[in-house]
């Protein structure tokens, strides 16, 4: 008897140069083919698996698995058992599901168009966004319902139904009532029954970002700075050579020639130099403090940030160097042994702003103290300071931080306390100005420079 069967495995016998033979086994073409095939169609089903799975989670709500659970209980009880009540609960649970699927039609049928009509604003100012729906699809598209975030808050715009072409307008109202950076988008629609059961979501990549700036009194040119000459200001720093001619005295070892004033030489007959007062230019410090444990309340934190937006927009308008410094953010566990400043951008006063729009309080930073003495150390030129802080510091502390200047740099400590009243003081070399508004500050400036 004979069998015409045909192997899978086919033996191959090889001699290599030793003389030796070795056989091979190698799988058919056809078991290879079905290999792939199979592999190949197992991918499939698992992708298919999970794009199926992501759409039942994304599509089902909390309220379509109740009714699912409850078509369920209640049919598969009701016809065993014969209980009439779960069989109509159940046959009631498939008739809501079903009416249910026919509002995620058309999903996809917004063009959706948001508008903000700026991007900077003042804190307190109202702005209004335009959001435009547009109905894209051949056929009219359901009602439904557009989320659109802005910043940590959601607001929902409701769309009637739109025939094929037509849009509807909505304004949505941005509040601005506090300084920060808020992010309005990307808008999402939201298609579902008006049950809450199934529901199909759509997301636009537009979105925008709103700056709400700190509010600022104008200040005078005259009171920002004690040194007010753009090209550079006589100081009472005495030196050997500039340009602010000061006296004339006697010729010591080590002078240069070319200071000798040689009219004064031939009256005396002995040699005299002459002396100028050092000439600075208008650097100008504003140093804010964002500790936590640096001020009473939210109130003081907001109007120091206010007091040191006023300062650094009148020093870039009068067109003086300036720099507005924070303290940067250390880790918990270096807190003793790190000092880290971060430096705003004051290219103009918008730039300025804008970094002041999103500075916060926080425990992880470095105190007013170790800000004063870096911006110090990386500005030896400067005229004079401002630490801006809350009342939670004292005097020896205030002083502590002024103490890291130079002793002929003016430093004004702005205290800033809502339920203080405004005033000025002296602690030794140090100005402090005690405000409780924001407008106190002008007046204050003003009594300050002239003493």
């Amino acid at each position: 008897m004979s069998f015409n069967t045909e192997s899978r495995l086919t033996r191959t016998s090889v001699a290599d140069g030793t003389g030796l033979a070795r056989t091979r086994f190698g799988t058919s073409a056809r078991t290879t083919v079905l290999a792939v095939r199979g592999v190949q169609s197992w991918r499939r089903v698992r992708r298919a698996a999970v794009a199926t799975g992501r759409w039942v989670a994304e599509t089902v709500t909390v309220a379509g698995w109740l009714m699912i659970g409850a078509a369920a209980v209640g049919l598969g009880v009701g016809l065993v058992f014969g209980w009439l009540e779960f069989a109509v609960a159940g046959f009631a649970a498939v008739v809501l599901l079903a009416l249910s699927i026919p509002f995620l039609f058309s999903a996809r049928a917004y063009d959706v168009d948001l508008r903000v009509e700026h991007d900077r604003v003042v804190a307190g100012t109202q702005v209004e966004g335009t959001l435009v729906v547009r109905n894209v699809g051949t056929s009219p598209a359901l009602p439904g319902r557009i989320d659109v975030p802005v910043g940590d808050g959601l607001v929902d715009v409701h769309v009637p139904l739109l025939r094929a072409g037509h849009e509807h307008t909505e304004q949505v109202v941005v509040p601005t009532q506090r300084r920060g950076i808020i992010t309005i988008g990307p808008a999402r629609t939201v298609r579902g029954d008006p049950l809450g059961i199934l529901k199909r979501e759509g997301t636009w990549d537009d979105t925008h970002t709103l700056y709400i700036h700190p509010v600022t009194t104008p200040l005078r040119a005259s009171t920002t700075g004690y040194v007010r000459d753009l090209e550079g200001s006589a100081s009472r720093t005495i030196v050997d050579a500039d340009f602010s001619f000061h006296a004339i005295r006697p010729y010591v070892p080590g002078d240069s020639q070319r200071q000798i004033h040689w009219k004064s030489t031939a009256k005396t007959g002995t040699l005299m130099v002459r002396q100028y007062e050092e000439t600075r230019r208008s650097r100008m410090i504003i140093a804010l403090a964002l500790g936590e444990d640096e001020y009473a309340s939210d109130d003081e934190f907001e109007l120091a940030v206010s007091a040191a937006a006023s300062l650094g927009v009148r020093g870039i308008r009068d067109g003086r160097d300036i720099g507005v410094v924070v303290g940067g953010e250390v880790p918990e566990f270096a807190r003793r042994t790190v000092r880290t400043v971060r430096e705003l951008v004051t290219i103009t006063s918008r730039t300025l702003l804008d970094d002041l729009s999103g500075v916060e309080r926080t425990e992880l930073v470095s105190p007013i103290r170790d800000v004063a003495s870096l911006a110090a150390e990386a500005a030896p030129d400067v005229s004079i300071a401002y630490l801006v802080c809350g009342s939670a510091l004292t005097a020896a502390q205030l002083q502590s931080a002024a103490l890291a200047f130079p002793a002929d740099v003016g430093v004004v400590a702005v205290v800033c306390d809502p339920q203080a009243e405004p005033g000025f003081k002296r602690l030794g070399s140090l100005s402090v100005l005690s405000i409780g508004l924001l407008d106190d500050l002008r007046n204050l400036l003003a009594k300050a420079a002239q003493t």
